[in-house]
């Protein structure tokens, strides 16, 4: 199986990398193209800002070639909300596959919410054999809120959307690569699921 793991320099790959060599499985890190039209499954990452981000995915047309992919695509923290409309981070337009907009949790907690954190109202085969109210490894100031394509929800400061579903896009808030047993679960799920 062709794994690509999209790479424009806003992700923390290696990690990627390490729990997919646990799972049994490699990913090949590249923004080639065709690579990444041609893989199996693809992981779009990413750690950093909105608006540099999405202006890394333009210098190299990735953000043209994102929203035309077919096969399964998942997107991990940055990388999920890339896939929204927009983010009030760096006031950034995003790819507009998810039909919500990133919002910056307000002032009452403290940001970034960094830590392990419950999800709850699973509601895909992504989280098949994952318990309701398992925990999570998160980092992040910004969060989308709850909307018709999410999949599964955690509270901070309210209850927002931790995973979205769309088509063949799917996307994570919290990093699966670091969540022990249960984020395991879930990329194997990912990689194994049509």
């Amino acid at each position: 199986m062709e794994i690509a793991i999209i790479d424009y320099g806003a992700g923390n790959v290696q990690s990627i990398l390490f729990a997919l060599e646990r799972l049994g499985y490699k990913g090949v890190v590249t923004n080639d193209h065709n690579f990444i039209k041609a893989a199996d499954k693809v992981i779009f990452p990413g750690v950093g800002e909105a608006s540099s981000a999405m202006k890394k995915l333009k210098e190299n047309g990735l953000d043209l070639l994102i929203p035309t992919l077919k096969q399964p695509l998942l997107g991990i923290c940055l990388g999920m909300q890339l896939l929204c409309k927009s983010s009030e981070e760096g006031n950034t337009d995003a790819l507009g596959i998810f039909d919500t907009e990133i919002r910056r949790f307000s002032n009452k907690v403290k940001v970034p919410q960094i830590g392990w954190n419950t999800i709850s109202n699973l509601k895909s085969p992504l989280f098949e054999g994952i318990l309701e109210n398992e925990y999570m490894y998160l980092v992040h100031s910004y969060y989308a809120p709850v909307c018709n394509e999410t999949i599964a929800t955690t509270n901070y400061d309210l209850e927002y959307t931790t995973a979205l579903q769309k088509d063949n896009f799917s996307g994570v808030q919290f990093h699966p690569e670091k969540s022990g047993k249960a984020g395991e679960k879930l990329l194997l799920n990912f990689l194994k699921n049509k």
